[in-house]
């Protein structure tokens, strides 16, 4: 693969961070502010974004992973509260059915947020997780039903209200019972190579968030070790400062280098071997962002988990990405059963 941008993906990049920088949040109190939220929400509607894996008329998306990714970058190095993969992704499934999009729609999970949810009977067995979804007070969560060696799409209504560290992106519980309801317009039956292929680009986004993440708050870390004095000086001067910055920076550029691996790999490889290249980015990425969250939280001192400072909502988001669709553990488990040929196990 060609890791360079195209000059279109380049100007998408650069408009994408423009944007996200300038209605983003750039403390805690501006999660309160209702007004910009809903600019933002505006804007990334007006430029399409939510409409990139819409069907382009030969059954394929609009656009690829890649400018996926790029806006999940973009978005997670300003902390934008803003939802874009979950409606994304369920755009994504619903094109795989051949269905059209219900606005605003997102993909129910398990508990473990791992996997799509699977409903066999009338209602809801067991809590669906969504995540990701908009603003307003229902919301529409796909659900997978089976039907004969595969899958067809169902979709129950999510009430509003929201549960979860997270504070950039909302999380619904739906409890046991919802209701399901038809999907209409399914013109196919989903197979396990539509779902790998799916759940791909889940781990491309939550790679790609994850990596905005690490930007963002690295920059406004050094940003204050410059800024913030003892004993007279900054505290960028201090060696242990130097060093902890430096190693948080080298975890980002190579959790950067293998995250676009796994965005290029959703619409040009395989589906099995694509779903292994965003194992590989989401273990990397999920560990990779702990740690420089973390690290800026220390660096800030004990005002890093304060309202008064918003590098904690990083590392809040980063968790929340971190988990999605498996952390570390989750995919470098996976990676060991599909490479020694026990699926159902080692443990």
């Amino acid at each position: 693969m060609d890791a360079r941008d195209t000059p279109e993906q380049a100007e998408l990049r650069r408009t994408a961070r423009q944007l996200a920088r300038q209605l983003g949040p750039r403390t805690v109190a501006d999660l309160d502010d209702g007004a910009r939220s809903q600019r933002l929400r505006d804007a990334v509607r007006k430029a399409g974004w939510l409409e990139l894996r819409h069907d382009g008329g030969d059954g394929g998306p609009l656009a690829g992973g890649v400018e996926a990714a790029i806006i999940a970058d973009a978005l997670g190095e300003a902390v934008a509260d803003v939802a874009f993969a979950g409606p994304v992704l369920a755009a994504d499934l619903a094109r795989r059915a051949g269905a059209s999009p219900s606005d605003g729609a997102v993909v129910g999970l398990t508990p473990d947020l791992i996997d799509a949810a699977v409903v066999s009977g009338p209602a809801t067995p067991t809590p669906i997780y969504a995540v990701d979804c908009g603003a307003g007070s229902m919301a529409a969560v796909y659900v997978l039903v089976p039907e004969g060696g595969g899958y067809r799409l169902a979709q129950v209504r999510a009430p509003g209200g929201s549960d979860g560290a997270d504070l950039t992106r909302t999380i619904r519980t739906l409890p046991e019972g919802a209701p399901l309801l038809a999907v209409p317009g399914q013109s196919r039956i989903l197979t396990r190579a539509d779902l790998d292929s799916w759940a791909t680009l889940g781990l491309a986004l939550t790679s790609a968030d994850l990596i905005g993440s690490m930007r963002g708050v690295l920059d406004l870390t050094i940003a204050y070790a410059k800024e913030r004095r003892q004993y007279g000086v900054p505290i960028g001067t201090f060696q242990a400062v130097q060093h902890l910055l430096a190693d948080a920076r080298c975890l980002m550029e190579g959790a950067f280098s293998i995250a676009l691996q796994a965005s290029w790999a959703v619409d040009n490889l395989g589906p099995d071997e694509a779903r292994s290249a965003g194992r590989v980015a989401k273990a990397y990425c999920a560990r990779a962002a702990r740690t420089v969250c973390e690290t800026a939280v220390q660096v800030y001192g004990g005002m890093g988990n304060t309202w008064e400072c918003i590098v904690h909502v990083y590392l809040r988001r980063a968790l929340l990405s971190s988990r999605w669709f498996g952390d570390d553990g989750e995919q470098l488990l996976q990676l060991q059963r599909t490479r020694l040929g026990v699926p159902h196990g080692p443990s």
